[in-house]
């Protein structure tokens, strides 16, 4: 699998004003400090698996260069049963740390680094694609052909969450 640096940006969507591609994860981790965990410093972004080579992280960059969503997935097993939802053996991916600045939302900004996530795992021969998404984004999620699983549940440091998931096609 190519590494980052190997891979081609995708072409900017020019109604959302963005390119999404992926990048290295050390780009994604203050716009996920500054809209995720806020009291967390810049050293506790980095999550177990991130320099793994079947991790991707993606971003959408504006034309000045500046970060305006990200997101994360790599593989790993959901904390649930997965056999009622999906074939035995079926590879499970996380979606982690998917992140858009608040004066970007409801552009289509987070639904192309979604989109871009989802492909990746597409490419990487499907399976099931899972995140714990907070209550507020539950839409974003929805419309992206997500399911809820189990009941809503709060971290006490960052608020209410649910388990969300989907099944992706190989590509």
């Amino acid at each position: 699998m190519p590494g980052p640096s190997e891979r081609q940006p995708a072409a900017p969507d020019h109604t959302i004003g963005v390119t999404v591609s992926q990048v290295p994860v050390e780009r994604t981790l203050a716009l996920r400090q500054a809209v995720l965990r806020p009291d967390q410093s810049l050293d506790d972004m980095a999550l177990p698996g991130d320099d793994d080579p079947a991790t991707a992280a993606f971003a959408a960059i504006d034309v000045g260069g500046e970060v305006q969503s990200v997101a994360r997935v790599a593989l790993e097993a959901p904390p649930f049963s997965s056999q009622d939802l999906a074939p035995t053996g079926t590879p499970a991916w996380r979606l982690r740390s998917m992140a858009t600045r608040p004066e970007v939302r409801g552009q289509g900004i987070g639904t192309a680094v979604l989109q871009a996530c989802i492909d990746h795992v597409s490419r990487g021969g499907g399976g099931l694609l899972w995140c714990n998404a907070r209550v507020p984004a539950v839409g974003l999620y929805r419309r992206a052909g997500f399911t809820t699983h189990g009941e809503e549940w709060v971290d006490p440091v960052i608020g209410p969450h649910v388990v969300m998931w989907r099944l992706v096609d190989p590509a």
